[in-house]
């Protein structure tokens, strides 16, 4: 265990019996949350990690972040013109400009506590919370929000629109992770510990949630909570079980994603955005 771990470990514990308040907290509590702040600023530490082929939440880490909304007051902080009030202030972006990342005026907003990799894009207007890592070459859309703990891997495209979900509790939870090379198109929406397998291609106005059926066509098999590496997914709707309920004449229907092999026109799709973002 890590320095650093152990100090969350203990003052997470000292949190949870009571022992440590927001009144009672001292200098040492707030410069562990710091330095804890700073790591995940640097991504030195991450809300969850891939082990043994499986994603799973580094559980003291979502405690980190528990930790600096419990025991920090709220305030008010400034921002452009206009005060919001928080209890932490925004994310100091000085270091971006160095790794070649890009967040462009007018409404980029990024939380204490997120990872920016190099090379990176944020729109105007897009947000990442605290927790967040976002790798290298990612393009962050407008209007796209990236939420508490998810784990964006390396040249993903998020389309405009699009929202990836935040788990923070429980914080045995995985959150929402979207490996590397994933495109999303615009206004996908990805939730409660989805996961999204390297290197796919989901059509526009997909919602990915674990309640909802993946129908693997590669396969042949229907999973849940995950998109395989590899894949062209999008939605279709199948037949429901109250198909034949009198209120739903000539039958109801659920959505369902359905994924196919990526197709030799997508992969070229794909090449010639990167080649323009080039």
């Amino acid at each position: 265990m890590s320095s650093l771990e152990n100090d969350i470990v203990q003052l997470w514990s000292r949190y949870d019996s009571g022992e440590v308040t927001a009144e009672t907290a001292d200098e040492d509590a707030f410069d562990t949350l710091e330095a804890f702040l700073e790591a995940l600023e640097d991504g030195e530490v991450r809300a969850a990690e891939k082990n043994n082929g499986k994603w799973e939440a580094n559980e003291w880490v979502k405690q980190g972040i528990l930790l600096n909304f419990g025991l920090r007051e709220n305030r008010a902080y400034e921002y452009g013109s206009v005060d919001h009030y928080d209890v932490l202030p925004l994310r100091d972006t000085d270091d971006l400009g160095d790794r070649g990342t890009r967040n462009t005026p007018d409404g980029t907003t990024i939380r204490r506590g997120a990872y920016l990799g190099s090379d990176c894009i944020m729109m105007s207007p897009s947000f990442v919370n605290i927790g967040a890592y976002v790798g290298d070459g990612t393009l962050v859309d407008s209007c796209d929000t990236v939420g508490s703990c998810a784990q964006i891997g390396a040249d993903v495209k998020l389309g405009a629109n699009t929202l990836i979900g935040g788990v923070l509790e429980p914080v045995e939870n995985a959150p929402v992770i979207i490996e590397d090379g994933v495109s999303l198109g615009a206004g996908c929406r990805v939730t409660s510990e989805f996961v999204v397998g390297e290197n796919s291609v989901v059509g526009e106005n997909t919602l990915l949630t674990p309640r909802i059926p993946v129908y693997d066509l590669v396969e042949e098999e229907v999973v849940y909570g995950e998109l395989p590496p590899n894949r062209r997914a999008f939605t279709r709707f199948v037949e429901s079980s109250v198909s034949d309920h009198d209120l739903f004449e000539g039958g109801a229907y659920k959505p369902a994603v359905v994924a196919t092999d990526l197709e030799t026109e997508t992969l070229e799709a794909t090449e010639r955005e990167d080649a323009l973002r080039e």
